[in-house]
């Protein structure tokens, strides 16, 4: 399993949910706006510290990340 891929992919799901803008999250995580576009693309792997800050940021607990109930496909 791509685990960057999945966490990615529900940073963006959770921010859209959200009505957020890559741009307010990092914001108010205290990231790059680029280091959070490459995180929900899973093509970079955040510390626990940033998925801490994102959390935070979003209001939700770190381990929603991690859920795998989302398939490339939309299933």
């Amino acid at each position: 399993m791509d685990w960057n891929r999945v966490v990615g992919r529900n940073v963006r799901r959770l921010r859209l949910a959200r009505k957020l803008t890559q741009e307010d999250l990092a914001g108010e995580a205290g990231l790059a706006m680029r280091h959070l576009g490459r995180i929900e693309r899973g093509t970079s792997s955040p510390t626990a510290v940033i998925l801490g800050r994102l959390a935070e940021a979003m209001e939700v607990r770190p381990g929603v990340f991690f859920a795998d109930d989302h398939d490339d496909d939309g299933a």
